[in-house]
């Protein structure tokens, strides 16, 4: 039986990356922090991250080759003070979510509210555009 890919499927021309891209997204399968992905509008979607203890200096976002990358770290002092836990179960761990963008989809904003940071994103819906290609005569 042979296996057949996105990238050597006959009539999917130059989609030979979407396996590879469906691959590293398989793999940043962490569960920390939890998140949601919704849909605003069939145009804009929304990134829900759950980051209680973190502040916004203490979050990266960046988009590095069509990834957005978020990084949290929480700094353990505050004005220069060791804080000491009787007892610590809210996490806040430092971590790396990655989020693979489709071409045309492009950060419109990002805002914290109550410990979730919202990340807004809108793809850009380009013009049909009918392009007629002539048929010539091969010289040579």
């Amino acid at each position: 039986m042979t296996k057949l890919s996105f990238g050597s499927h006959p009539f999917l021309l130059g989609f030979e990356q979407l396996e590879r891209l469906v691959e590293r997204t398989a793999k940043s399968g962490e569960g920390y922090p939890p998140y949601n992905i919704e849909a605003v509008t069939e145009n804009a979607y929304r990134i829900t991250l759950a980051v209680a203890g973190f502040r916004e200096e203490d979050l990266a976002i960046t988009i590095e080759d069509r990834q957005l990358v978020i990084r949290g770290r929480v700094s353990d002092g505050e004005n220069g003070q060791e804080r000491v836990f009787l007892h610590r179960g809210i996490a806040s761990r430092a971590f790396q979510r990655s989020f693979v963008l489709a071409d045309g989809v492009d950060v419109a904003g990002a805002h914290m509210e109550h410990g979730l940071l919202h990340i807004d994103l809108r793809r850009q819906v380009p013009e049909t555009v009918v392009q007629t290609i002539r048929i010539g005569q091969r010289k040579g």
